[in-house]
């Protein structure tokens, strides 16, 4: 029976400190703020928190005798943020690249229930509609600040990969007005490709991926050889593009008149509303519309969200192996420490204060490891180009990036690790009889 209840308690603490963790992973900052100055209030104002403070300097000032064991704690810790801060920045920087390609005032249409540009195609006449509906804007000259666009998939050799290793990159077949719909698109190199030509701009991106798109060089795309005259940054997925005249890409690749969407520019972001219902009640049309910004997010979401589960369980597994050191290096520490912790029970200090104290040291090495760990994985990943498919059918390059965010998250799991560590043998200690422990001593 006395099994049993073990059980049940051993049970019941594990289930509260896992509900514990999740909630604490999940709070936003200013509540854990308010629970950290609530607990500061406790140690200042009360008898048992001053204890505890008294308890916790004592073996904080004796971290140094005990630096090999405690560095276990630091260094396993550290690793699991590194890694965890890796992952987030890596699904954080993919989400900011197709984020910053879309905007509120900008509007892409497709063909009804297509999820991505290379899915959709509309003919000739839709496009034509489309880009004389109420609420887009007009440039000097009257015209729609409409692009009619036409996406396919190419391949071209990767820089760093064998010889005869191709890579997939998104060709964008555009007009003259396309440049009017993305003003932050700017020729860095070279020049602009002429109407009718095959001749075509890279983005830097694209540039950084795949080998021979220096301008002047020739690069075969479909069954015909183009030439590179222009490489442009925009500072969003653009840049991981190749573009060229939509007539030639559509020649080229046989798709006739037809496009695979419209881009236009709206009078302001509060068209958009007009603009997607003219569309809609339009019987010549069967189409869907949205901003450029929620296209693009909704583009990011499905791999931000596979990034972001990788990141977790592998942090999670690493943090299984944390925890365990934790426990090994504060059950030594208690153990070395018994004769200690039973005088100062001896002398009145409760359990609680001995529970705090030893949990406090233990969360000092292990926000000492996240702030380590957030640091690495600032300065070796913060800014590091990588790529990834994106839209089925072409490489996205973008850049990690260590957000205050990411570096927040990394240090809450820190904590949390050093909470589930220090724990156990906190309870251990507060539990450990006195008359015993002076004897053992």
């Amino acid at each position: 029976m006395n099994k049993l209840k073990s059980f049940l308690r051993g049970l019941g603490l594990f289930l509260l400190v896992v509900l514990g963790i999740a909630a604490w992973l999940s709070l936003p900052w200013f509540v854990l703020l308010a629970l950290a100055l609530a607990f500061a209030v406790w140690m200042l104002l009360t008898r048992r928190g001053r204890q505890a403070g008294s308890v916790t300097q004592v073996g904080v000032s004796t971290i140094a005798q005990r630096l090999g064991a405690s560095s276990v704690i630091v260094i396993g810790i550290a690793g699991v943020v590194a890694v965890l801060v890796a992952m987030l920045a890596m699904a954080e920087g993919y989400r900011e690249t197709l984020r910053r390609s879309g905007s509120q005032d900008t509007a892409i249409v497709m063909r009804g229930a297509s999820a991505a540009e290379v899915m959709s195609t509309l003919g000739h006449d839709s496009v034509n509609v489309v880009a004389q509906t109420p609420g887009i804007a007009r440039d000097a000259q009257g015209r729609p600040i409409a692009s009619s666009e036409l996406v396919v998939a190419a391949n071209l050799p990767i820089r760093n990969g064998a010889p005869d290793e191709d890579g997939s990159v998104q060709l964008r077949g555009v007009g003259a007005q396309a440049w009017a719909v993305r003003p932050d698109v700017k020729i860095t190199e070279g020049r602009r490709f002429n109407t009718g030509m095959r001749e075509v701009v890279v983005g830097v991106g694209a540039q950084r991926q795949f080998r021979g798109l220096e301008v002047g060089q020739p690069i075969r795309l479909g069954s015909e050889t183009w030439t590179v005259v222009g490489v442009f940054r925009s500072g969003d997925a653009m840049e991981s593009e190749v573009w060229a005249d939509a007539d030639v890409v559509a020649t080229t690749y046989r798709r006739g008149s037809s496009r695979t969407s419209v881009t236009a520019r709206l009078d302001n972001a509060q068209a958009f509303k007009g603009f997607k219902a003219a569309l809609a009640a339009d019987p010549r049309l069967d189409v869907d519309a949205s901003t450029t910004l929620d296209y693009f997010s909704k583009q990011s979401e499905q791999m931000t969200k596979i990034i972001r589960i990788i990141g977790i369980v592998v942090g999670s597994i690493m943090a299984i192996g944390a925890v365990f050191g934790a426990l090994n290096t504060m059950f030594a520490t208690v153990a070395t420490r018994a004769r200690e912790i039973a005088t100062l029970r001896a002398l009145g200090f409760r359990s609680v204060p001995v529970v705090v104290a030893v949990m406090l040291e233990t969360m000092l090495l292990a926000l000492i490891g996240g702030l380590i760990g957030g640091l690495l994985a600032w300065l070796i990943f913060n800014g590091y180009t990588a790529s990834t498919i994106a839209g089925g059918i072409g490489q996205l390059s973008f850049e990690f990036k260590v957000s205050p965010a990411v570096l927040w998250t990394g240090l809450k799991w820190a904590l949390a690790i050093g909470f589930v560590g220090g724990l156990f043998p906190a309870l251990r200690a507060a539990r450990l009889p006195v008359t015993e422990a002076l004897r053992a001593a």
